[in-house]
């Protein structure tokens, strides 16, 4: 199993953080492998949403059955007062074929499918893994939380936690908070606050 943190089709484009510091002091948004270092540098927060790419696959000759997904909230507590900060806006993303939503705003919030696509169970094998893609939503709270994948194969069942390489992911509302942007070819942040 592989966990990515901060899976989105364009970081560039859909990535927002929360980040305790002026703009002057914010490195330039980065893409692909090299987000999830560019959040830690930064002491970054997933800001209103965060998406998990969770690639499973079998490990022997039987098929695995993946059960079930619960989210589960470490804790919750409002979202702290830090500047919002988002690549360039108005970009477009695909929907892939195992996309699941959480609400971490509601008081047990559920993984469920996008409208279209099949829920649980899934099964894998060594030679047919998937990928699933995780979405988490909030707007009021700062959450950090994982993910509790129960999976069976032929006599056997277990349960594996999903989280950022041992720690909680961390996601946070950011309502009403200062945003800066940085668009395509600029070379500093903007001020791109709704008056």
């Amino acid at each position: 199993m592989h966990t990515r943190t901060y899976a989105w089709d364009d970081p560039q484009c859909e990535g927002k953080y929360l980040i305790d510091r002026p703009p002057a002091k914010v490195a330039p948004p980065v893409m692909g492998q090299y987000v999830p270092g560019w959040v830690r540098a930064q002491g970054a927060i997933a800001a209103d949403r965060q998406r998990v790419a969770l690639t499973v696959q079998g490990t022997g000759d039987a098929p695995v059955v993946i059960e079930s997904l619960r989210v589960v909230v470490v804790d919750a507590s409002a979202p702290p007062a830090w500047n919002a900060y988002l690549g360039s806006s108005g970009c477009g993303g695909g929907v892939e074929t195992r996309s699941l939503d959480t609400d971490l705003d509601a008081p047990r919030p559920v993984l469920v499918p996008k409208a279209g696509q099949r829920a649980l169970p899934y099964e894998v094998s060594e030679s047919d893994p998937e990928v699933l893609y995780l979405t988490a939503q909030v707007e009021t709270r700062d959450v950090r939380w994982y993910v509790d994948l129960r999976w069976s194969s032929g006599g056997r069942q277990g349960s594996i936690r999903i989280d950022d390489h041992g720690a909680p992911f961390r996601t946070s509302g950011s309502r009403g908070r200062r945003v800066y942007e940085y668009p395509l070819g600029s070379t500093q942040w903007y001020d791109a606050t709704q008056s």
